[in-house]
């Protein structure tokens, strides 16, 4: 099955997504069981949830939100980490605005800055490092988060730097990479999935090679989707046809923006500037090999070795879920926290600050 050029051109037709409902809906009579399909992208938890899919598709579909976000799977401790930074002399720490209202421990970076700390949020890793152009004489820090999309325009911004002798600039590396947390899900009983719908931006990136695993090896199906309703219909459709055929491979809904072997500029600059590392993630542990740390050769530029980072114990926030939520075994709505205690106005968990987190998107659109 597959849409015609005209349909794919087509994507917020409201009379192509009711089509493609009933195409998934025969889809689902015919496989006769219930299915959990899990996206693991935080902009696809936002389209599922402002479209209302989980309301008009069929109930034996279970579609479920993932480590998607970025922000949300950083952990506890790096958070920590970030906010201790605030706390050297003279350091000015520049990170995205989602990160600004993360609560760590006992503390958050806005919390810092009403206390007199130099923080700035900034749109990309440049604007970064033109803060430290403007300002040779204070050190600049960017906490560098984000998957596979946003790492190779730090890793460029680093290289920049040290093509600019930039003395007063360096990164603290947090970012993640999302295969080997595929991995985590597959090999966790607890999850059980039936089948993924593939991030869209990482996968411009990366392409469908990195994926190939997850089928072959676990024989989950996967689907890269892009984020129009119609987009993530003909993912789910697919993934069904995949399901029914009793078959399990990484097929690509999205062709206008990923290629299979995705961007091989944006790859070397990642493999340049970073090497693969064990990483923390919320509510999926430690993770061998899924994070990016700066590489020897541009450790100047590496605010890990830069500076004396002494963060406080780590204190997980009481009754807050979102390890659950962001391993898929828990409906943000099921945390007790969830609409009273914690809300965007007063989050206590990531999940609800951050735009793309999924406590958020079911506060927003009330599922």
């Amino acid at each position: 099955m597959g849409l015609s050029p005209t349909m794919l051109n087509s994507f917020k037709d409201p009379v192509l997504v009711s089509e493609l409902i009933r195409v998934i809906e025969r889809l689902a009579d015919r496989l006769g069981r219930t299915v959990r399909l899990m996206e693991v992208c935080g902009t696809h938890t936002v389209a599922i949830a402002r479209s209302g899919f989980r309301s008009v598709l069929p109930s034996e579909i279970q579609l479920v939100s993932g480590p998607g976000c970025p922000v949300c799977v950083t952990a506890n401790a790096d958070i920590d980490r970030v906010i201790a930074l605030t706390h050297v002399p003279g350091v000015v720490v520049a990170t995205f605005g989602d990160m600004v209202r993360v609560p760590g421990s006992t503390s958050s970076l806005q919390q810092r800055k009403a206390e007199g700390a130099a923080v700035e949020v900034v749109y990309s890793p440049l604007d970064a490092l033109r803060l430290a152009q403007n300002s040779p004489d204070t050190p600049v820090v960017f906490v560098g988060v984000g998957f596979e999309t946003t790492t190779p325009l730090v890793a460029a911004t680093i290289e920049r730097a040290s093509a600019l002798g930039l003395q007063n600039f360096s990164v603290l590396a947090v970012h993640k990479r999302v295969p080997p947390a595929l991995e985590a899900l597959a090999t966790s009983d607890e999850v059980a999935l039936d089948a993924l719908i593939l991030p869209g931006h990482v996968s411009t990136i990366l392409g469908a090679g990195p994926y190939e695993f997850v089928a072959s090896e676990f024989g989950i199906p996967g689907c890269i989707t892009g984020f129009e309703p119609l987009d993530v219909l003909q993912g789910v459709a697919q993934l069904l046809e995949q399901l029914l055929e009793g078959r399990a491979s990484i097929e690509i809904a999205y062709r206008r923006a990923v290629m299979r072997d995705g961007n091989p500029t944006a790859l070397a600059a990642i493999d340049r500037v970073f090497e693969v590392c064990d990483a923390e993630w919320r509510g999926l542990g430690a993770i061998p090999g899924s994070g990016c740390c700066v590489r020897d050769d541009y450790a100047d530029f590496d605010a890990d070795r830069r500076f004396c980072i002494v963060p406080e114990p780590t204190v997980e926030p009481r009754g807050c879920r979102c390890g659950d939520v962001l391993r898929g075994v828990m409906a943000p709505s099921a945390c007790p926290l969830f609409g009273t205690a914690c809300t965007p106005v007063s989050p206590i968990g990531p999940c609800m600050v951050s735009s793309e987190g999924s406590c958020a998107a079911h506060y927003r659109y009330q599922l």
